[in-house]
């Protein structure tokens, strides 16, 4: 992978993971308009440094929130933190299942599937209109609200699905606080990247001496400063109920995506 690739792709992984438009989707499009095509374990290595660019991204973002949750598991009793916790381990459940016995047929799907990133832009739409209309409400999140919410952060494993989108449209819909909802579903998350990181590190099973190592450094370095700015412009839209902005978005890009693959 040459550097200015690398460069662009990390630039679309760190504002796309948080922003509700599909980051792996906008990954499949994005190697298909700048022509790259990466062999599988230089993909692979690729993955994990941008994943793991974005991840830190999310630290960095809600290091208060992160440090107040050890602190209060360090209490050793039932508290906040320790039942907020619990939440995020339920919610991993989906998924967990998803990458340990269907991992196979999903790494099928996202072999330059335009058709199907399309299709699922659409539907990503389609949620945001609907979310961004609901009410604010000041529910919190219960135990089978943060599983509901897992199933839902499964199922946008499929390339097009924002899970950031999908998480808290479907969040605010079940009537959860606006800013709650963000926290959550950029948190959720968090266990599940560096439980794939780790994984990804025992597929590449030795170092691949001959990658392109400044850029994937470039790599980095973009997704992780895009995903600082994109995880705190997420936050402030969802408080301010402007998804509507990215719904009209996706509808136009999951549209090109289907013209461009039918015609």
């Amino acid at each position: 992978m040459d550097t200015l690739s690398a460069l662009l792709l990390g630039l679309i992984q760190g504002l796309t993971e948080f922003l509700p438009v599909s980051s792996s989707g906008h990954i499949e499009l994005g190697k298909a308009v700048f022509d790259v095509d990466l062999e599988a374990k230089e993909g692979l290595l690729f993955t994990l440094v941008v994943h793991a660019a974005t991840a830190l991204s999310t630290v960095v973002v809600f290091r208060k929130d992160i440090l107040q949750i050890f602190k209060g598991l360090l209490e050793f009793k039932s508290n906040e933190a320790s039942h907020f916790s619990l939440k995020i381990i339920l919610s991993m459940i989906p998924a967990v299942f998803v990458g340990l016995f269907l991992e196979d047929y999903i790494n099928f799907l996202f072999e330059g599937n335009l058709l199907l990133v399309g299709s699922m832009l659409l539907l990503t739409a389609l949620l945001l209109f609907l979310a961004n209309g609901v009410r604010a409400q000041k529910k919190t999140i219960s135990y089978g609200k943060a599983f509901l919410l897992g199933l839902i952060q499964a199922i946008a494993i499929l390339p097009g699905v924002s899970r950031s989108g999908a998480t808290v449209c479907s969040a605010m819909m079940l009537g959860i606080d606006r800013e709650k909802a963000a926290r959550f579903s950029f948190l959720m998350v968090l266990p599940l990247i560096f439980g794939s990181m780790a994984k990804s590190l025992l597929d590449l099973q030795e170092p691949l001496f001959t990658q392109n190592y400044t850029a994937l450094a470039l790599g980095f370095l973009a997704a992780f400063l895009a995903g600082i700015l994109a995880c705190q412009w997420m936050i402030a839209l969802v408080k301010k109920s402007q998804l509507n902005y990215f719904a009209w978005y996706c509808s136009a890009i999951g549209s090109t995506a289907l013209l461009y693959e039918l015609f």
